[in-house]
């Protein structure tokens, strides 16, 4: 039975080797460190010296023994396979003596030494077999070769994915293009960026029109056509046609910085899983050291002792050396925070920033999700589509509007400037009031005018006719007196449906608007779309009040969730479980408020953001659960003698190599 063990066991160091060497000969192993190249190296030498000592036979340390002198042949046997053992090891031995040196004794490495140099000691004073220490030593330093590859592959498609930093900006300086640093580029510039060249800045094309490349940000394969007027974002690359653009933020404030801080501070984020196995380990390690001690001693004393059989030290010191191996916590420790890792990146490459490993964990227990409607579900591009009950000629009040509503960056204000045709002259205006919620009295060439909705109509006592379309009203009131009213409409996104529809079929059980729009509007939206709950005409603190009224209706049990695009939305999605943001035509006080950006604004997204994350909380349950169980079979079966080290080979490092390549799962995602 132990010449089968022993030739198995070959075997697979035989079979292991084969593989590494093809690694190192293929296009993976050119993306390895090259701490991993001399990893690898030190594991086929150790592979091919410990091949060789087991072909050699016992005779010829037999003949040593014989002809030199007494036990020469046991201590040359030694030696070589201890210059094997070092060759795997030493590495393992130096961090352990480290961690005693630095008070911090219970790792895997303490762990690790104390097995093998115990089962060394053991095979010496037996004169017994040292390929299971040599053996237990090569497959941990495989399994945890394997490892540091997966982490690596992990990061680098990260890396890959995130390569969007700008190495320079082209600046146009007497007829001469010249490269700069792009943090040197202030606002309002205008830059040049060629063919092939990533845009450094976020701004405005001036001049030119080019296809751009947007994949790193929003994970869409197709181009995205930029002209005149168009705002670009840092990060994409120019495909075509010559761009100069008009810079509209500081480099360290564009799309780009942010995208990449926002991923490099993700990992700060610990999910309560993570946080669960670090206490884990922290007790855990001391626990089993404990645990192998006794096994080791308790045992032999009770047999001497109590029942006045021999005590057996070294059948109990080689099962507490076996219990020791088995309980090395490195597939929980490694895999539970690489999941989370894996499960950010394949959120990232499909255009879905998180900006933590705990948010992730949250969004998977999502059951409510609520929206604002404008820039979320519609596409925030608003036109006017008629002037009804006007008292005066229709081109003067829309002049009226759009110059009252000058100061105004909001989109309905913009629609009414640009339906108005001419650079406002803010000369002209004075005295802006703005009324929150409800709209901005101002006077214009010393007219006073009133432009709002019916809450302001209300305010000022002013009697005004509700309009038969649907949309955004704007109530005009001029000295005093009503003056008509201008219509303004909103396009649902075409993919909005869609992504409700997506939402429910991936188990969120309640879909909310909560919106500052007039009821009639908001619910023509809510119903077209399929949502279940509607709240209208809400302030910002409105709305952050009914996100708490749903907070409480969960009582902890489920999370929420938030999705909004506006400065005003930045309350509520700090407020709610999960902010979630739209990356695109968001606010920086939104995006910079929320957990979770999408980079394209899709709200599709959405709902293969919650998949993602309920994949990535499945993986490492399975992780855990898969970890434990097998190690605990394990600790018994060697606790009671049943089996030795090469089981708790498997235990050790064949649980952790399933629990990484399981957690590298979190990399692909599936389309919807």
């Amino acid at each position: 039975m132990q010449e089968l063990i022993v030739n198995g066991l070959l075997i697979a160091v035989i079979l292991t080797a084969v593989i590494l060497r093809f690694l190192i000969g293929t296009h993976a192993g050119s993306g390895m460190t090259r701490k991993q190249k001399t990893m690898l190296v030190r594991i086929l030498a150790a592979a091919a010296l410990l091949l060789g000592l087991q072909l050699l036979t016992a005779g010829t340390f037999d003949q040593i023994d014989r002809y030199l002198f007494p036990s020469a042949g046991r201590w040359a046997r030694f030696a070589l396979y201890l210059i094997d053992y070092l060759v795997i090891g030493y590495d393992i031995l130096r961090k352990a003596v480290r961690g005693i040196l630095n008070r911090q004794v219970f790792d895997e490495n303490f762990l690790m030494a104390v097995a093998t140099v115990g089962a060394l000691a053991l095979a010496i004073h037996e004169n017994g077999e040292y390929l299971e220490a040599i053996a237990v030593m090569l497959f941990y330093q495989i399994g945890e070769w394997f490892q540091g590859y997966a982490v690596g592959r992990s990061r680098r498609s990260i890396s890959d994915l995130m390569d969007i930093r700008p190495d320079y900006a082209n600046v146009e300086r007497d007829g001469r293009l010249e490269r700069v640093d792009p943090e040197e580029v202030e606002p309002g510039s205008v830059i040049v960026v060629q063919p092939g060249e990533k845009v450094p800045i976020d701004g405005t094309v001036e001049v030119g029109r080019s296809s751009l490349n947007a994949s790193a940000l929003t994970g869409e394969s197709l181009p995205r056509e930029a002209g005149v007027g168009d705002a670009v974002i840092s990060g994409c690359i120019n495909l075509t046609g010559v761009l100069k653009i008009r810079t509209t933020k500081a480099f360290g404030e564009s799309t780009a910085s942010k995208i990449l801080d926002l991923v490099e501070n993700a990992g700060a984020r610990k999910a309560r899983s993570e946080d669960f196995i670090s206490r884990f380990a922290r007790i855990y390690t001391p626990a089993v050291c404990c645990g192998a001690l006794a096994l080791a001693v308790l045992p032999p004393l009770v047999r001497m002792l109590a029942l006045g059989l021999p005590a057996g030290w070294g059948t109990w010191v080689y099962r507490a050396l076996t219990f020791l191996v088995i309980s090395c916590p490195c597939a929980l420790v490694i895999s539970i925070p690489l999941s989370f890792f894996a499960g950010i990146g394949g959120a990232s490459r499909a255009g879905i920033l998180v900006k933590g490993s705990n948010y992730l964990e949250i969004l998977a227990h999502t059951k409510t999700v609520a929206f604002d409607k404008t820039g979320t579900l519609t596409q925030g591009v608003f036109e006017v589509n008629g002037i009804h009950h006007s008292t005066m000629e229709e081109g003067q009040l829309l002049e009226y509007a759009a110059l009252a509503e000058s100061a105004s960056s909001h989109p309905i204000s913009r629609s009414l400037q640009r339906a108005y045709g001419k650079e406002p002259d803010r000369t002209r205006v004075s005295g802006i009031q703005e009324i929150g919620g409800s709209g901005v009295i101002a006077r214009v060439d010393g007219v006073e005018i009133a432009a709002g909705n019916d809450k302001l109509m209300r305010h000022l006592g002013i009697a005004y006719r509700d309009c038969h379309e649907t949309g955004t009203v704007i109530h005009m009131a001029v000295h005093g007196a009503y003056a008509g009213h201008i219509l303004v409409s909103d396009r649902v996104k075409p993919q909005a449906g869609a992504a409700i529809a997506a939402l429910k079929a991936a188990g969120v059980e309640q879909t909310v608007m909560l919106t500052g729009d007039a009821k009639k509007v908001a619910g023509q939206v809510a119903a077209s779309l399929g949502i279940d709950t509607v709240h209208s005409e809400l302030l910002p603190a409105d709305k952050v009040s009914r996100v708490e009224e749903l907070l409480k209706a969960e009582k902890g049990r489920a999370k929420l969730a938030f999705v909004g695009d506006g400065i005003n939305d930045a309350p509520v999605l700090s407020r709610a479980d999960t902010g979630i943001a739209m990356g695109a035509m968001g606010s920086d006080a939104a995006i910079e408020a929320a957990d979770v950006v999408l980079m394209d604004d899709d709200p599709m997204k959405i709902a293969k953001a919650i998949r993602i994350s309920r994949k990535c909380l499945r993986i490492v349950y399975q992780n855990i659960a898969m970890a434990l169980g097998i190690k605990l079979v394990c600790l018994i079966l060697g606790a009671a003698g049943i089996t030795g080290m090469y089981l708790a080979i498997f235990a050790d490092v064949g649980v952790m190599i399933l629990a990484v390549l399981n957690a590298i799962r979190c990399l692909f995602v599936k389309k919807l």
